[in-house]
Protein backbone atom coordinates (compact mmCIF):
# COMPACT_ATOMS: atom_id res chain seq x y z
CA UNK A 1 0.00 0.00 0.00
CA UNK A 2 2.73 2.41 0.80
CA UNK A 3 4.36 1.63 -2.73
CA UNK A 4 1.05 2.63 -4.01
CA UNK A 5 0.52 5.80 -2.22
CA UNK A 6 4.43 6.92 -3.06
CA UNK A 7 3.23 5.98 -6.87
CA UNK A 8 -0.03 7.51 -7.24
CA UNK A 9 1.67 11.24 -5.55
CA UNK A 10 4.53 10.45 -8.01
CA UNK A 11 2.21 10.73 -10.72
CA UNK A 12 -0.01 13.60 -9.43
CA UNK A 13 3.15 15.17 -9.34
CA UNK A 14 3.87 14.93 -12.58
CA UNK A 15 0.73 15.80 -14.19
CA UNK A 16 0.27 19.10 -11.94
CA UNK A 17 4.33 19.78 -12.65
CA UNK A 18 3.03 19.72 -16.69
CA UNK A 19 -0.14 21.33 -16.14
CA UNK A 20 1.40 24.42 -14.42
CA UNK A 21 4.30 24.33 -16.97
CA UNK A 22 1.87 24.61 -20.09
CA UNK A 23 -0.44 26.99 -18.89
CA UNK A 24 2.31 29.51 -18.31
CA UNK A 25 3.46 28.81 -21.82
CA UNK A 26 -0.02 29.38 -23.23
CA UNK A 27 -0.89 32.34 -20.35
CA UNK A 28 -0.76 34.88 -23.94
CA UNK A 29 -2.47 32.96 -26.15
CA UNK A 30 -5.87 32.00 -23.68
CA UNK A 31 -5.64 35.86 -23.04
CA UNK A 32 -5.33 36.95 -26.47
CA UNK A 33 -8.21 34.59 -27.69
CA UNK A 34 -10.42 35.71 -25.11
CA UNK A 35 -9.87 39.10 -25.63
CA UNK A 36 -11.13 38.84 -29.14
CA UNK A 37 -14.28 36.44 -28.23
CA UNK A 38 -15.45 39.21 -25.76
CA UNK A 39 -19.73 39.36 -25.85
CA UNK A 40 -21.59 41.63 -23.37
CA UNK A 41 -23.86 39.12 -22.62
CA UNK A 42 -21.34 36.41 -21.78
CA UNK A 43 -19.17 38.85 -20.06
CA UNK A 44 -22.32 39.84 -18.03
CA UNK A 45 -22.54 36.35 -16.82
CA UNK A 46 -19.41 35.11 -16.18
CA UNK A 47 -18.84 38.78 -13.88
CA UNK A 48 -21.89 37.16 -11.79
CA UNK A 49 -20.11 34.10 -11.66
CA UNK A 50 -17.44 35.47 -10.77
CA UNK A 51 -19.37 37.88 -8.02
CA UNK A 52 -21.13 34.49 -6.59
CA UNK A 53 -17.74 32.42 -6.83
CA UNK A 54 -16.21 34.38 -4.23
CA UNK A 55 -14.69 32.63 -0.85
CA UNK A 56 -17.72 33.88 1.01
CA UNK A 57 -20.04 32.36 -1.34
CA UNK A 58 -19.12 28.52 -0.19
CA UNK A 59 -18.44 29.82 3.11
CA UNK A 60 -22.06 30.51 3.35
CA UNK A 61 -22.94 27.38 1.57
CA UNK A 62 -20.87 25.46 3.90
CA UNK A 63 -22.07 26.92 6.99
CA UNK A 64 -25.53 26.35 6.31
CA UNK A 65 -24.54 22.23 5.33
CA UNK A 66 -23.00 22.23 8.33
CA UNK A 67 -25.57 23.42 10.59
CA UNK A 68 -27.96 20.90 8.69
CA UNK A 69 -26.02 17.88 9.30
CA UNK A 70 -25.57 18.76 12.95
CA UNK A 71 -29.40 19.32 13.25
CA UNK A 72 -29.67 15.89 11.86
CA UNK A 73 -27.33 14.18 13.56
CA UNK A 74 -24.71 13.21 10.83
CA UNK A 75 -21.21 13.47 12.73
CA UNK A 76 -20.33 11.96 9.37
CA UNK A 77 -21.21 14.86 7.37
CA UNK A 78 -20.82 17.44 10.42
CA UNK A 79 -17.06 16.27 9.84
CA UNK A 80 -16.94 16.13 5.67
CA UNK A 81 -18.25 20.05 5.59
CA UNK A 82 -16.24 21.10 8.31
CA UNK A 83 -13.15 19.98 6.91
CA UNK A 84 -14.54 21.90 3.70
CA UNK A 85 -14.25 25.03 5.71
CA UNK A 86 -11.53 24.57 6.96
CA UNK A 87 -9.36 24.01 3.75
CA UNK A 88 -11.52 27.14 2.34
CA UNK A 89 -9.87 29.11 4.63
CA UNK A 90 -6.44 27.54 4.42
CA UNK A 91 -6.41 28.04 0.59
CA UNK A 92 -7.50 31.88 1.25
CA UNK A 93 -4.92 32.02 3.53
CA UNK A 94 -2.13 30.74 1.41
CA UNK A 95 -3.35 32.65 -1.17
CA UNK A 96 -3.56 35.79 0.09
CA UNK A 97 -0.30 35.52 1.32
CA UNK A 98 1.50 34.19 -2.08
CA UNK A 99 0.31 37.28 -3.47
CA UNK A 100 1.82 39.67 -1.30
CA UNK A 101 4.93 38.14 -1.80
CA UNK A 102 4.46 37.26 -5.54
CA UNK A 103 2.98 40.13 -7.14
CA UNK A 104 1.69 39.75 -10.51
CA UNK A 105 -0.46 42.57 -12.57
CA UNK A 106 -3.55 41.27 -13.63
CA UNK A 107 -4.43 40.90 -17.18
CA UNK A 108 -6.89 43.57 -17.58
CA UNK A 109 -3.50 45.79 -15.89
CA UNK A 110 -1.81 48.21 -18.76
CA UNK A 111 1.84 47.62 -17.85
CA UNK A 112 4.31 46.24 -19.17
CA UNK A 113 5.60 44.60 -15.79
CA UNK A 114 4.95 40.85 -15.71
CA UNK A 115 6.05 40.11 -12.48
CA UNK A 116 6.48 42.79 -9.51
CA UNK A 117 4.75 45.95 -8.41
CA UNK A 118 2.34 47.21 -5.15
CA UNK A 119 2.55 44.05 -2.86
CA UNK A 120 -0.91 45.87 -1.35
CA UNK A 121 -2.81 46.35 -4.19
CA UNK A 122 -5.57 44.35 -5.64
CA UNK A 123 -5.04 45.04 -9.14
CA UNK A 124 -1.40 43.29 -8.64
CA UNK A 125 -2.98 40.11 -7.28
CA UNK A 126 -3.10 38.23 -10.12
CA UNK A 127 -1.44 35.40 -8.73
CA UNK A 128 -2.96 32.51 -7.95
CA UNK A 129 -6.92 33.09 -8.01
CA UNK A 130 -8.16 33.28 -4.14
CA UNK A 131 -11.78 32.52 -6.35
CA UNK A 132 -10.55 29.33 -7.59
CA UNK A 133 -8.51 27.78 -4.89
CA UNK A 134 -10.84 28.30 -2.78
CA UNK A 135 -13.46 26.59 -4.12
CA UNK A 136 -11.04 23.83 -5.31
CA UNK A 137 -9.97 23.39 -1.88
CA UNK A 138 -14.00 22.97 -0.93
CA UNK A 139 -14.99 20.38 -3.49
CA UNK A 140 -11.47 19.05 -3.24
CA UNK A 141 -11.96 17.79 0.16
CA UNK A 142 -15.90 16.80 -0.92
CA UNK A 143 -14.35 14.82 -3.95
CA UNK A 144 -12.04 13.15 -1.48
CA UNK A 145 -14.91 12.44 0.95
CA UNK A 146 -17.87 10.78 -1.61
CA UNK A 147 -15.61 11.21 -4.94
CA UNK A 148 -19.23 10.89 -6.92
CA UNK A 149 -20.89 13.77 -5.18
CA UNK A 150 -17.90 15.52 -5.29
CA UNK A 151 -17.29 15.21 -9.29
CA UNK A 152 -20.34 15.92 -9.50
CA UNK A 153 -19.92 19.45 -8.23
CA UNK A 154 -16.29 19.33 -10.21
CA UNK A 155 -17.96 22.00 -13.47
CA UNK A 156 -18.42 24.50 -10.47
CA UNK A 157 -14.65 25.78 -9.60
CA UNK A 158 -14.07 25.04 -13.47
CA UNK A 159 -16.53 27.72 -14.40
CA UNK A 160 -15.01 29.93 -11.26
CA UNK A 161 -11.64 29.99 -13.11
CA UNK A 162 -13.07 30.59 -16.85
CA UNK A 163 -15.11 33.63 -15.46
CA UNK A 164 -12.14 34.60 -13.83
CA UNK A 165 -9.91 34.43 -17.27
CA UNK A 166 -12.92 35.79 -19.31
CA UNK A 167 -13.21 39.37 -17.26
CA UNK A 168 -9.56 39.94 -17.17
CA UNK A 169 -8.88 38.94 -13.53
CA UNK A 170 -6.49 36.35 -13.93
CA UNK A 171 -4.10 34.24 -16.56
CA UNK A 172 -4.51 30.69 -17.57
CA UNK A 173 -1.31 29.99 -14.93
CA UNK A 174 -3.15 32.01 -12.02
CA UNK A 175 -6.01 29.68 -12.54
CA UNK A 176 -4.56 26.34 -13.04
CA UNK A 177 -1.80 27.03 -10.20
CA UNK A 178 -4.67 28.15 -8.04
CA UNK A 179 -6.49 24.83 -8.47
CA UNK A 180 -3.09 22.55 -7.49
CA UNK A 181 -2.74 24.76 -4.10
CA UNK A 182 -6.53 24.46 -3.47
CA UNK A 183 -6.39 21.02 -4.30
CA UNK A 184 -2.75 20.18 -2.18
CA UNK A 185 -5.08 22.04 0.58
CA UNK A 186 -7.92 19.45 0.28
CA UNK A 187 -5.56 16.62 0.68
CA UNK A 188 -4.31 17.94 3.64
CA UNK A 189 -6.96 18.77 5.74
CA UNK A 190 -8.65 15.67 4.21
CA UNK A 191 -5.81 13.64 5.13
CA UNK A 192 -5.34 14.86 8.46
CA UNK A 193 -9.37 14.92 9.46
CA UNK A 194 -11.43 12.63 7.34
CA UNK A 195 -8.43 9.82 7.61
CA UNK A 196 -7.44 10.44 10.64
CA UNK A 197 -11.15 9.66 11.83
CA UNK A 198 -11.78 6.74 10.05
CA UNK A 199 -8.27 5.45 11.34
CA UNK A 200 -9.47 5.93 14.89
CA UNK A 201 -12.40 4.08 14.65
CA UNK A 202 -10.12 1.09 13.51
Amino acid sequence: MKHSAVFYWLIGIAIAAVAISVSFYFDDAVWNFIQQHQNRGLYNFMRNVSRFGDWWSHALVGLILLAIAWIRGSRKWSRVFLAMLIALALAGVTGTVIKCVVPRPRPSVHTDIRWGGPRFSTKYHSFPSGHVGASTAFFGVLFIARRRVGLACLPIPILIGFSRMYIGAHYLSDVVCAAVLGFLCALLVGCLLLNAHQTSKH
